[in-house]
């Protein structure tokens, strides 16, 4: 399943009523952008952004850890965090589906010298432990040295289990492995998990958290870890082209999104429920629900043509020419737009 499918579309977005494709089209309200509008800026590639500084160490504290780097993207946080993990020759073990080996195309490798030894992912999201293990290489000069665990979670909007979590953590560091999370929807996992943050954090080295999804930020991850490697990743940063000077602008958006979005997580994944059981009712095809996820897959295809019969009635979603479809849920999809896309559904199926 590649869960890009379909997403661009050539419309325009007067009468769009909900737009399921992905959380990442969220949009800055108007309280965020007041708050942008009035942030005290400096250059934060000579470390004087007041923003930046505060959001990088808000979040290391917040889970734990002893320093924090703003970047970009998160492709270009989980980048850097590998880069600055793993040198040349060595070696990443992550799974087959995961993000930093399924859609962020292999920049370790191409532009680290990284090896990635992709494990199959069960259908819980996780990696069988003795899996894990058994990837580690000997010390034998014909193979790359094992460096790296990197996990995710959640997965494809399952929120992993502490205990499963822990049981692969647990096998990455009796290997001697450091452990990495792409938590691009950390706090979705923490809210659907209902531990605390540092509960979840505590088991890994580093962790790229995403501000741009369902806390709706406009753009922007934080990396978080140890100074000495937050160090290394910020070196990293500046040969990837994410030093960015005054950019307290939009670290004051990540700001006001942990202060007031993460709580409200918990909002998307009960639309996402209420969504699922219309999907269910319809009784049109499989249909699995997770956090602030549903994938939907029609029993007789034609993603397409539901495609072009929602987008009729203002609803968006992605849709390749068959397969799951993923629907997401996210702040700016209210009450109003969730029930115009459940009368969408049902009247196409009708």
């Amino acid at each position: 399943m590649n869960q890009y499918a379909g997403m661009s579309q050539d419309r325009a977005d007067v009468g769009v009523i909900c737009d399921l494709r992905s959380d990442t089209v969220t949009r800055p309200d108007e309280a965020m952008r007041q708050a942008m509008a009035s942030a005290e800026v400096g250059d934060d590639v000579y470390g004087e952004d007041p923003q930046v500084n505060r959001l990088e160490a808000t979040l290391a504290e917040r889970l734990g850890k002893e320093a924090g780097l703003f970047l970009p993207t998160g492709t270009q946080s989980n980048l850097a965090a590998l880069l600055a993990h793993c040198g040349r020759g060595e070696e990443i073990i992550t799974g087959r589906d995961y993000h930093v080996f399924k859609y962020e195309a292999a920049g370790a490798s191409v532009l680290g010298g990284i090896a990635l030894d992709p494990l199959p992912v069960q259908p819980g999201g996780t990696l069988s432990p003795d899996a894990i293990t058994s990837a580690v290489k000997p010390d034998d000069s014909h193979m790359p040295v094992s460096r790296l665990l990197s996990l995710e979670n959640t997965h494809n909007g399952q929120a992993i289990p502490l205990a499963d979590v822990r049981a692969m953590t647990d096998a990455g560091r009796a290997a001697g492995l450091s452990l990495h999370l792409d938590g691009a929807r950390f706090f979705n996992a923490v809210g659907a998990l209902g531990c605390s943050g540092p509960h979840l954090a505590v088991m890994f080295d580093t962790l790229s958290i995403c501000l741009s999804k369902g806390l709706g930020a406009p753009v922007g991850s934080v990396l978080v870890g140890p100074s000495d490697l937050i160090a290394r990743a910020r070196r990293w940063r500046k040969m990837l082209g994410g030093g960015m000077r005054q950019s307290g602008v939009l670290a004051a958006a990540g700001l006001w999104a942990l202060e007031h979005n993460v709580d409200r997580l918990t909002e998307d994944h009960a639309r996402a429920e209420v969504l699922a059981k219309a999907l269910r009712a319809l009784g049109a095809g499989e249909v699995v629900q997770s956090t602030n996820m549903v994938f939907f897959t029609p029993t007789e295809g034609g993603n397409a043509a539901l495609q072009a019969h929602l987008a009729k009635a203002g609803v968006v979603i992605g849709a390749g020419e068959n397969g799951p479809i993923r629907l997401v849920l996210h702040k700016d999809v209210r009450d109003e737009g969730l029930s115009a896309a459940i009368k969408a559904f049902e009247s196409y199926y009708s």
